[in-house]
């Protein structure tokens, strides 16, 4: 009985493998209401309750940066000039919380596999020997570019931040100036970086850049909570100066802070590779996108992110169907200069 139990379950195992996905969510994929015309205030609530309430990767990210501001982070006061000490307390929370929310997630999801396969998008394992990677593997590779990178561009941005807040370079907001917009400052993060994000992931697609930088955040064809960061220096500083808008925009240091720990933490949750975490049947808390993913797989397709159509605006938009794929797959031959 054993013998015939392992011989029909590895037909069973190359199977799911030979699948294209080895989970799809319902489709063909949404995007945001918010720049539909007319205007549906049904769907747009919708959309936005769905986003931020009740649990929500966002709204856990807006209270990580409360706790940040009132514990974590040195006085304002402090940076008026720069000094190692205080740039370097920025440098070590902002490792430590990448540790903490990447190596959380890959414990929870590779390592202990709390959830199997369960939402999991691509069914293949994470590469663990190849001459693509750095060190000769995926998860090795993606903690490099992450944590000697990502963090220290981060760390950068903050504390440049941060001293010009101090000394009155950026426009300066106080809850007690405006509470609405004060407020209103986090919703808009989200939207700002789905712009921003589109724009300058086209940019890095130009085959130059791409060869030069974005190609080391595309040795992940299948990715985990590790490749969300794991990118070129050069792609992170243009990555990450989506912060610089805050020059213009009056803000809040705490702002700031939710503005980086978004653009960095996300990337680590949205790459997880599943839907979400799984309790009792139920996708009780959203984390990839189907729709990134498929980006990772196709390349040239949804460059940006689902709060702006972008990607349907210009003809990249992919949205899970058979007939989308088609269209990606004929946009892609034309691309590479085949008929």
């Amino acid at each position: 009985m054993a013998a015939i139990e392992t011989s029909t379950a590895q037909p069973a195992a190359k199977a799911r493998k030979r699948r294209e996905w080895n989970y799809k969510p319902d489709v063909p994929l949404q995007v945001s209401p918010l720049f539909q015309w007319p205007p549906d205030p049904v769907r747009i609530f919708k959309w936005v309750w769905n986003s931020w309430f009740l649990i929500s990767e966002r709204l856990i990210i807006v209270g990580l940066a409360v706790l940040t501001w009132f514990y974590l982070q040195p006085a304002l006061e402090r940076c008026e000039t720069f000094a190692i000490g205080w740039i370097a307390q920025i440098y070590a929370k902002n490792f430590t919380l990448m540790v903490l929310v990447a190596g959380g997630l890959h414990l929870y999801f590779y390592t202990f596999g709390r959830q199997g396969d369960e939402r999991k998008y691509d069914g293949r394992e994470l590469v663990r020997k190849g001459r693509a990677f750095t060190m000769g593997n995926q998860v090795r590779d993606n903690m490099f570019w992450t944590l000697a990178s990502g963090v220290t561009v981060w760390s950068g941005y903050e504390a440049v931040m941060m001293w010009a807040m101090a000394n009155g370079y950026v426009p300066y907001l106080a809850w007690g100036q405006n509470p609405v917009w004060f407020i209103a400052l986090f919703l808009l993060v989200p939207v700002w970086e789905s712009f921003y994000f589109y724009w300058i992931h086209r940019f890095l697609h130009w085959p130059p850049l791409y060869r030069m930088a974005h190609a080391v955040h595309h040795r992940n064809t299948n990715v985990g909570p590790w490749s969300g960061m794991s990118m070129h220096p050069i792609e992170h500083v243009l990555y990450l100066g989506s912060v610089l808008i805050h020059w213009v925009i009056p803000s809040h240091p705490v702002h700031i802070i939710y503005h980086l720990q978004y653009f960095t933490l996300t990337a680590a949750t949205t790459h997880t590779g599943f839907e979400g975490v799984v309790v009792k049947d139920k996708n009780r808390l959203a984390l990839g996108t189907f729709h990134h993913q498929m980006h990772h797989r196709y390349f040239e397709c949804n460059y940006g992110g689902l709060e702006m159509p972008w990607d349907q605006w210009f003809g990249s938009f992919h949205d899970g169907t058979t007939e989308s794929h088609a269209h990606i797959q004929e946009r892609r031959r034309r691309m590479m200069g085949n008929s």
